[in-house]
């Protein structure tokens, strides 16, 4: 027998780890691979037939804009987006995800418009003939076609699984029809209206602009202090001046009223020096706020005396006269003076210049004076000083038409400041009604689509109230008719809605009531051509035509023909039929898209039956508080009576490693489909779930590595366990019989089960990660594999002890692929497969069900403090390693010495050699050598390393442990009698 333990190679003889499952990933080869078998098994199909009957759980998604490849915030939408509704399929539901597309609107009509037409050198066809507007609009379609496949593909490449051969499109003829059948319900409920009010206006663009498409950037604007005379009122002012303050010289032809407030006080000031070019001189009487008089006179270069206070009622009494009174008699009437609440000291000079056709403030305040203003004979009548293009009109005389060299104009086609601000600077200066002038730079609105900044300019648009009483129309929460109060507007509907709605994180909630309860009335109306019209017809005064047979026969061609049937020759008479004879005109104006978008809820949530109304959650970006949900709440609320959410989930921007914005100008931008070419989606999909995704995330190559490091460590763990499990052969020990350790990490899944079910229903996708990372890495690889590696790679077939851990191996596998998941699609099908090579998918399956027996405090109790004796006595083995006294921590027996022998009581039963993973552990309870290793946080545990060798133990040529028995077994003479005990058992089974 000797002989033939001489010829045994002992490394056949042990159960180590076998699996094809490669170390080195290659994310980037076999995450398409995969892609490619879902398609061609119709995975998204065969989780809906799995699924069916289970309850529905809806995210509906938020449409991305069909124009460019996606970016990396469109990588981290759909991949949290992805997580939240894999982790809900396998909790029990049917989570049934369709994608949609943003399709109409300006950015895609530009395009067209510069590749088909200005880069050609093309004139833009006219859009007034049929025919033409009807082919420019196919146009636009054919271009969103081709982006919302190549977006597509690419979403599909990130791992999401969708109805992607069925998505929404808010271009699709149903599409189309229910946005106009949704308009026409604000009609026929009297909350649409014609309107001329200041609205946001692009001149680069030609259009009205919503919220939704503003963003701010720092703008130098000119700043002018001017001087209104008074003309009439108290007669100890006449002679006098209020002075106004204005970043906008260019709204000066449209003021017709000075606004101060009650609460602030006004005195009279005499001008006593000066020293300026031009402006006030000694002897002038001016009237400022008391607490901006000096602040302004040191822009001027003049010194101020104060001679009296000025009272509210004194200032409500006055009339001034327009600075530019006698130019071109355009600027003869009166300018009162009104008490506004937006007045404050805090700049400028306490008073206000109000031009009611270039603000909201503005416009409100004269609104709210009309009547009174009438009673003193003032017009209460909004001027049009600037037109679409910038340029001053014959409302603003000697700026306009008649001026020599042509109009003035604010802004130019390219976004660039015109001559207007210079125009008018200039004729204050010669009517010696400028008081000082300077710059300021400040955050002003720019369209969020060509960067330009906007103006606001008075013109006609079409409007949804917010405050008028919807009038008997409209749902209550819980779906049926309601007749409503003066309470019941779209402004109260959508406050109680977002009372009503969960969101996450919570500060959401408080961002989106603000903006409701201070944004003004909806404006719908975008003067373009790609887009759902305004499909009503109105008389001149713009009341709306409100016959359903008419909007019957406009809904139903649009769902034939879509949106073009409006657009086409002899549209008026078909529509009207017999009303066709009557004075109704056709709107030509296009829908703002947000009003598109925010009825995706009625063509998909409510026309879909694979689908559910209202949606369990909306998740967007952070600025969608003014976007997408802000107008699906606004629309539901007007329609339905309630938000078509029940939550609301909100994501940061991702910046630069360096925490600025990434921007092509400094190079810092990271393209998905870089990352996905170098490292693979899981690896992009890992950082989406372990970073703070409510806030702003940064990216960049060190977080990516870090990302890569992380994953390397995982997939080690999953091989390693798949190349364990290739020796398992299915049995199970009864829990009862299984060592504590084995138990404890049974526990360990147990209290696991509750933190990844809590963090996935929490969308705190952080925390199931990271607590299955410091799993995988800490308990398992640092600990548990470690400790076990002896037993599974060295026990034999009838081991209890390897039984049982190949049980939980088992275990540990099938929780953690199914946990992991929902994150990491890939890999953990990629691990599925190898461990199960005859399955459809591990997609398909449900998170695994973890027997409540499997929890026991009282075990982990217990293991918490043989761990803290285990990291002492790993301390010392290091240190010892370090100082070459041992190699492998099989060569030592440490010696703990303990201060209590309570501690080893309570321990009792544990094999702390086998723990420690040392060849023998000894317990002392004498003094510990001052030497000895100890911990600060574990007290009363100090240990001693001593040799193996130096204790007469020999090493097992097959487990490399030292023991006292080697060589018992004359058969075996160079193995311990339990590895001697297994090569018998083998060779019993003729494994040897």
């Amino acid at each position: 027998m000797t002989d033939t333990a001489d010829t045994i190679d002992y490394s056949k003889t042990l159960y180590l780890p076998q699996t094809q499952f490669p170390m080195r990933a290659g994310l980037p080869e076999k995450e398409p691979l995969l892609v490619r078998r879902w398609q061609d098994m119709d995975l998204y199909r065969r989780l809906r037939e799995t699924s069916a009957g289970r309850p529905k759980y809806v995210l509906h998604d938020g449409p991305p804009y069909a124009n460019g490849n996606i970016h990396i915030g469109h990588a981290l939408n759909k991949i949290l987006k992805d997580i939240i509704n894999r982790s809900f399929q396998m909790r029990g539901y049917d989570a049934n995800y369709v994608p949609g597309w943003d399709c109409h609107g300006l950015p895609i009509e530009w395009k067209i418009e510069e590749e088909n037409y200005r880069s050609k050198g093309k004139a833009k066809p006219d859009l007034t003939d049929p025919a033409a507007m009807i082919e420019f609009r196919r146009e636009c379609r054919a271009y969103a076609e081709h982006w919302i496949k190549v977006q597509g593909d690419e979403f599909q490449r990130l791992g999401v699984i969708g109805d992607f051969k069925n998505p929404y499109l808010t271009m699709s003829y149903h599409a189309e029809a229910r946005i106009a059948g949704e308009l026409l319900k604000f009609a026929a409920s009297g909350q649409l209206y014609r309107g001329s009010k200041p609205v946001m206006w692009s001149v680069v663009e030609r259009t009205a602009l919503a919220e939704a498409e503003i963003e701010y950037h720092d703008y130098e604007s000119d700043t002018i202090w001017v001087k209104f005379p008074v003309a009439g009122g108290s007669g100890d002012f006449v002679g006098s001046s209020v002075v106004i303050w204005t970043t906008t010289p260019w709204t000066i032809p449209g003021n017709r009223a000075v606004a101060y407030s009650p609460r602030i006080a006004y005195g009279l000031y005499e001008v006593t020096a000066a020293e300026n070019d031009f402006g006030p001189q000694p002897g002038e009487k001016l009237i400022f706020a008391d607490a901006l008089a000096d602040p302004s006179a040191e822009k001027a270069k003049v010194t101020l005396r104060r001679v009296r206070d000025v009272s509210a009622e004194a200032l409500g009494s006055l009339t001034l006269s327009h600075p530019f009174k006698g130019l071109g008699g355009g600027y003869e009437f009166a300018v009162p003076m009104l008490a506004g609440n937006h007045v404050t000291d805090d700049a400028g000079t306490g008073f206000v210049h109000t031009a009611p056709g270039h603000g909201r403030e503005d416009f409100e305040a004269w609104m709210d004076h009309a009547r009174e203003l009438q009673g003193r004979g003032i017009d209460p009548a909004i001027p049009f000083t600037v037109d679409d293009g910038g340029y001053f009109t014959k409302d603003a005389p000697g700026f306009g038409p008649d001026r020599e060299g042509g109009p003035a104009r604010v802004i130019d086609d390219n976004g660039k400041k015109g001559d207007a601000n210079k125009a008018v600077i200039e004729e204050l200066i010669a009517r010696n009604a400028l008081f000082a002038r300077g710059r300021l730079k400040h955050s002003y609105p720019h369209s969020w689509r060509s960067k330009k900044p906007i103006i606001f300019r008075n013109t006609p648009q079409w409007f949804v109230y917010m405050d008028k009483a919807l009038g008997g129309y409209g749902l209550s929460t819980e779906g049926k008719a309601v007749a409503s109060g003066e309470s019941d507007t779209l402004r109260n509907r959508a406050l109680k809605a977002i009372d009503d709605t969960r969101f996450v994180p919570a500060a959401g909630q408080t961002r989106l009531r603000a903006m409701i309860e201070e944004r003004p009335d909806w404006v719908l109306s975008r003067q373009r051509a790609w887009g759902v019209p305004i499909a009503v017809f109105a008389d001149a005064d713009g009341n709306v035509l409100k016959d359903e047979a008419v909007n019957a026969r406009i809904v139903e061609a649009f769902e034939k023909e879509g949106a073009d049937a409006w657009f086409a020759a002899g549209a008026r008479e078909r529509f009207l039929g017999s009303r066709a004879n009557e004075p109704w005109v056709m709107v030509k104006d296009i829908l703002d898209v947000w009003f598109d978008s925010g009825s995706t809820h009625t063509f998909t949530l409510e026309d879909r039956p694979d689908l559910k109304w209202p949606a369990d959650v909306y998740l967007e970006g952070s600025d969608q508080h003014r976007g997408w949900f802000h107008s699906s709440l606004l629309e539901s609320c007007g329609t339905r009576g309630r938000a078509p959410y029940n939550a609301v989930i909100t994501h940061g921007f991702t910046m630069a490693e360096d925490g600025r914005k990434m921007s092509k100008s400094l190079g810092n931008q990271v393209f998905p489909q870089d990352v996905i070419k170098q490292s693979g989606a899981d690896i992009l999909r890992l950082w989406v779930a372990t970073t703070d995704y409510w806030e702003d995330q940064r990216l960049g190559k060190s977080v990516i590595q870090t990302n890569v490091d992380a994953y390397r460590k995982l997939r080690n763990t999953v091989r390693w366990m798949l190349g364990t499990l290739a020796h398992d052969e299915g049995e199970d020990v009864p829990l009862a019989e299984m060592p504590e350790l084995e138990r404890l990490m049974l526990h360990r899944l147990s209290e696991l089960d509750e933190i990844v079910r809590a963090g996935y229903d929490a969308f705190d996708f952080k925390r199931v990660a990271k607590s299955l990372l410091d799993f995988m890495v800490v308990d398992l690889s640092a600990f548990y594999f470690d400790i076990r590696k002896d037993a599974l790679y060295c026990d034999g077939p009838s081991s209890v002890k390897r039984k049982a851990a190949l049980q939980v191996v088992r275990h540990l596998f099938e929780c953690l692929t199914k946990w992991w998941a929902p994150i990491l699609p890939f890999t953990t099908e990629e691990a599925w497969l190898d461990r199960h090579p005859d399955a459809q998918s591990l997609h398909l399956d449900q998170m695994p069900d973890v027997p409540a027996t499997w929890r026991n405090e009282a075990l982990a109790g217990k293991w918490r403090k043989v761990r803290q004796m285990r990291r002492v006595v790993t301390g010392a083995l290091e240190i010892a390693r370090a100082e070459k006294r041992i190699g492998s921590s099989l060569e030592a027996v440490p010696v703990v010495y303990l201060g209590d022998r309570k501690l080893e009581q309570e321990l009792a039963g544990v094999d702390m050699a086998e723990i420690a993973i040392t060849s023998g552990l000894v317990f002392s309870y004498d003094g510990a050598p001052i030497d000895a290793f100890r911990l600060d946080d574990v007290e009363g545990v100090a240990v001693v390393v001593e040799r193996a060798e130096d204790q007469g133990l020999r090493k097992c040529a097959r487990s490399w442990r030292y023991t006292d028995d080697v060589g018992s077994d004359p058969a075996f003479p160079d193995v311990s009698a339990r590895d001697a005990a297994v090569l018998h058992e083998l060779q019993a089974l003729g494994r040897l």
